[in-house]
């Protein structure tokens, strides 16, 4: 125990994470949002059709549904694409960052010795413009602890390769 030390570290010598140039979600993948949010708005829509086409009792309620529904589509566009711009990612020498959120922004730093497994998902809206997601996992969990949606599936399929060759090296 003689030889125990625990310097003070100088936060402001710190590097800043902050300061790391972010890759943007690939411009496709906000075809792919809009298209999951039109088909969320048309069940909703065909579901008060058909309410009120077959049930008497919600005749009355379904044109103020209606409204609500159409009035909440700019809304939520708004935010999706708010959501959309904000999210980012970043690959360096000993970790991976991803940004993201819509009130308040989180990034997540994973450093590649804490990564014990990297899958690729193709949901298949996302395959229809050739995206994929890159799921990161660390110990731990059941779930993955980053996933970054939108990314090209050539490039995607070098990052999942990328985090592989790293985890190798580790082991």
């Amino acid at each position: 125990m003689e030889n125990f030390t625990n310097e003070t570290l100088d936060v402001a010598q710190l590097p800043k994470f902050e300061e790391v140039q972010m890759t943007p979600l690939h411009p496709r993948y906000w075809r792919v949002v809009m298209l999951t949010w039109g088909l969320i708005f048309l069940v909703v829509l065909l579901a008060i059709v058909f309410g009120f086409l077959f049930s008497p009792d919600f005749r009355p309620v379904a044109p103020k549904l209606l409204v609500v529904v159409c009035a909440s589509i700019i809304p939520i566009v708004a935010l999706a694409y708010t959501a959309f711009r904000k999210k980012a990612f970043a690959f360096r020498t000993h970790d991976v960052l991803y940004r993201y959120g819509l009130l308040a922004t989180t990034t997540v730093v994973i450093p590649y010795n804490r990564v014990q497994h990297v899958a690729l998902h193709e949901g298949w809206l996302s395959r229809m413009f050739g995206l994929a997601t890159v799921q990161v996992f660390t110990a731990g969990g059941s779930s993955s602890d980053i996933e970054i949606p939108g990314i090209d599936k050539t490039q995607a399929e070098n990052i999942k390769q990328l985090l592989m060759g790293k985890i190798q090296k580790e082991l």
